[in-house]
């Protein structure tokens, strides 16, 4: 799949991803049907409807392409992907049932156990990002795509991180003063990638926690925004582990 190719495909998945968010918002104001999982995480009617949209429009674009998704068993028990898309339909699904706005759709396409491209919507803030490649990482505002170049107008004296808890760990916490970071609020689901690739925030640190499914796209948008992504002992992220879980993560959108 050349780069060429690539970028088709994200381009013709941006118009579903809208009306993905939308059906989303719909079925939220119609009040949503909530059950548990065999994990103790909640799953909604928007989650399966969502998931069905994206992974119907992605299998049409590249039927040849395996999917791992959050809401499917399908292909979680193959130990040998290199190409392929990690699909999580609604990531920050607590801020989806209780009318919050941070909740986003995701599709990671993975070449070579490597981030080759993603999309990443977040419908109740109408913010929509994607990338297909280096240097071309950008959000849809209006009818126009602004190219996000994260490195703009980084200001070293004045370091603000993403979190996902009030509460960080000491070990993140340790990361954070060795990093010279002063303040950092709390963001939840994927869009925490999206606010660093724009520039708005300047990193984000994580133990290991959550799944590949939650990071693929995000780790696309980021990187081709210029942006860098490593686990604690600064070692790229790969994908297709076996039980597609993450291990640690520094996300920052310049070398400091």
């Amino acid at each position: 799949m050349n780069d060429e190719n690539i970028k088709k495909i994200i381009e013709n998945l941006i118009s579903t991803f809208l009306h993905a968010g939308q059906v989303a918002l719909n079925l939220r104001e119609k009040g949503l049907k909530k059950k548990i999982k065999s994990d103790n995480t909640p799953v909604t009617n928007g989650d399966i409807e969502v998931n069905n949209i994206l992974t119907s429009k992605i299998k049409s674009l590249t039927p040849e392409l395996p999917i791992v998704s959050e809401e499917s068993s399908d292909n979680k028990s193959n130990i040998n992907l290199n190409d392929f898309w990690l699909i999580d339909p609604i990531d920050g699904t607590y801020d989806y049932i209780n009318n919050l706005e941070e909740f986003t759709l995701n599709a990671g396409l993975i070449l070579k156990k490597q981030p080759a491209a993603g999309l990443i919507f977040a419908p109740a803030k109408k913010r929509m990002f994607y990338s297909y490649g280096l240097n071309n990482a950008y959000e849809v505002i209006g009818k126009n795509k602004v190219k996000l170049e994260c490195s703009k107008n980084f200001n070293k004296d004045f370091i603000k991180f993403v979190s996902y808890s009030n509460n960080i760990k000491p070990e993140i916490e340790t990361i954070h003063k060795k990093l010279n970071v002063k303040e950092f609020i709390k963001m939840k689901s994927s869009l925490k990638f999206c606010v660093i690739a724009a520039g708005e925030y300047d990193g984000y640190v994580a133990e290991p926690r959550a799944y590949e499914w939650d990071i693929a796209a995000g780790h696309a948008i980021l990187e081709h925004a210029g942006g860098i992504v490593t686990d604690f002992n600064n070692q790229k992220i790969r994908y297709g582990k076996r039980d597609f879980k993450n291990p640690s993560l520094i996300l920052k959108r310049n070398s400091f």
